[in-house]
């Protein structure tokens, strides 16, 4: 059973290595993830020069449970969007936090932002 739901920029902050990076690490094998975020973190790391291969080769180390973005995860994001729109807040931000709502996870995310955002049931657990 997951513990956490992570938000793209979670898991590009693990594999940079970069501030936070720990907090990520001691939830790997134990995290779910939007497939709208999951694609977030492989058109990153494309956009940084990394194969396709071996993008999904370090995600897959990662064990985790990507979900699927079907409609009532659409509205349900669509749903956020008044709470968010003043932080800059897009569609991969907004499924992060729907799913994280759904599955009664905290959302794990190195994005400062979320931390103004209030949204009934939401829990934000910032990396740094």
């Amino acid at each position: 059973m997951a513990s956490v739901v992570f938000d793209a920029s979670a898991i590009l902050s693990l594999l940079r290595d970069e501030p936070g990076a720990d907090v990520v690490a001691r939830h790997v094998g134990d995290a779910i993830i939007s497939a709208v975020n999951f694609q977030e973190v492989i058109k990153e790391l494309l956009r940084r020069g990394i194969p396709i291969a071996t993008s999904l080769d370090l995600l897959d180390a990662l064990h985790l449970d990507v979900r699927p973005h079907g409609r009532d995860d659409a509205v349900a994001a669509a749903a956020i969007y008044p709470a968010t729109k003043a932080y800059g807040s897009g569609l991969g931000d907004r499924s992060c936090m729907a799913l994280a709502i759904a599955e009664g996870l905290p959302a794990i995310t190195a994005d400062q932002a979320w931390a103004k955002v209030e949204v009934a049931g939401l829990n934000i657990q910032l990396i740094r």
